[in-house]
């Protein structure tokens, strides 16, 4: 039975949130570790000590545990971008986390690790005085690139078929090609992040993730669009004048160069049980 109308529209209304909530819950539920460990941080009258641990704690358990079910959020919120909203939720999730953990394992381990560089040079920068103590502020750029590029990172280890080398470099990449739509994602994302926190915390299991991810793939998704077709003037122009920009060939390059994953066979056999699933 299909409703029209007012009630149609409440109806899809009613059908999103439900989508958003599942998927935002599935995502905490294999997070567990990652978010007990916050805990202390929250707790009255812990000291520092107990903050730092929690912080060490945590990121020793997101690559193993955050990471991947990020990942597998981000199949599920492609798969609604990209036009299909009719997925099936739990399998979409879990045929996710089980194909992309591994890279989504060894991308959390090289985020940590750069995170943890940079957060040292922030601290030693910022007991500096004089030039040396401006340099906090270009490693605070950093930091904020290397945050965009993590969001850009798990929709393009769930968009595309690329090894893990490949997909933090195009992250860069894309970060620094497209500062602009980056910009508007780190800025909405933040703003999710503090109506949850400050404003609405009961969006926090329910919805923060799963917003996120549909905010930064459909961004991602906007500048892979616009790369492809760049790609097309980029050959209009090589054949014209023959010379290139290496920028505008990393991006042609992740433009056209790399298979869609839904494209290979073995996502290529899930898609169509997908869709018998769905008659």
């Amino acid at each position: 039975m299909e409703f029209r109308g007012v009630m149609g529209g409440f109806y899809r209304i009613s059908e999103w949130i439900m989508r958003l909530s599942v998927i935002n819950v599935l995502w905490a539920i294999c997070s567990i570790p990652f978010f007990l460990a916050a805990l202390p941080m929250f707790v009255p009258g812990s000291g520092e000590g107990d903050i730092y641990f929690a912080f060490l704690l945590m990121g020793v358990l997101a690559p193993f545990t955050l990471f991947p079910a990020t990942a597998a959020m981000f199949s599920v919120a492609r798969k609604w971008v990209t036009g299909d909203g009719d997925v099936p939720l739990f399998k979409t999730f879990f045929r996710g986390y089980k194909s992309n953990y591994v890279q989504a394992m060894l991308g959390g381990l090289v985020y940590l690790l750069f995170g943890a560089i940079l957060v040292a040079n922030f601290k030693y920068y910022g007991n500096q005085e004089g030039l040396f103590g401006l340099l906090r502020f270009l490693v605070l750029s950093i930091s904020i690139m290397l945050i965009i590029s993590m969001f850009h990172f798990f929709s393009i280890l769930t968009h595309l078929h690329m090894k893990i080398w490949q997909i933090i470099k195009n992250s860069v990449l894309i970060t620094i090609g497209s500062p602009i739509r980056s910009l508007s994602m780190i800025i909405l994302n933040g703003v999710i992040l503090y109506v949850s926190f400050v404003k609405f915390t009961f969006l926090i299991p329910f919805f923060m993730g799963s917003l996120i991810a549909v905010v930064s793939f459909w961004h991602f998704n906007q500048i892979f669009g616009k790369l492809q077709d760049k790609q097309q003037a980029l050959l209009a122009k090589d054949e014209a004048d023959g010379e290139t920009d290496e920028l505008a060939e990393h991006e042609s390059a992740l433009a056209s160069e790399v298979q869609k994953r839904d494209e290979l066979p073995e996502y290529t056999s899930r898609s169509d049980e997908d869709k018998r699933d769905n008659k």
